[in-house]
């Protein structure tokens, strides 16, 4: 079982920046892909970036070059810095943890957190 509290989301300007982290609990965190994911309202979940357990990364066209995903597996955190933010950047986001290899499915993660709230504003 693993547990996931998603924190740093907020209201901020575009163009500004945010940093979300994840902590997790877990002995084996550092085996899961970690994702992170984001919810607009009235819009489908859509995959944001994921990273695996050796550092490999990917992001969502929309967010790449301006979002970073990141993980420390010693602190069993993983966190996404968020540049140049954008109106629709503006989402639930919510972490997960996968055990498959490398997926940007969401139907392919174990375990959410309850997500945090981010606002862009123009």
């Amino acid at each position: 079982q693993v547990q996931l509290v998603e924190s740093g989301g907020g209201l901020v300007q575009a163009g500004g920046s945010l940093r979300l982290s994840c902590a997790t609990s877990g002995r084996t965190f550092s085996s899961y892909t970690m994702g992170w994911f984001r919810q607009a309202p009235g819009k489908e979940r859509e995959f944001v970036a994921v990273i695996n357990w050796n550092d490999n990364t990917y992001s969502a066209d929309s967010v790449k070059g301006r979002f970073t995903i990141s993980r420390d597996n010693a602190k069993r955190t993983v966190s996404l810095q968020m540049n140049s933010l954008k109106p629709e950047d503006t989402a639930v986001y919510y972490c997960a943890a996968s055990r498959n290899y490398y997926t940007t499915n969401p139907k392919e993660y174990l375990y959410w957190g309850q997500g945090t709230q981010v606002t862009v504003s123009s």
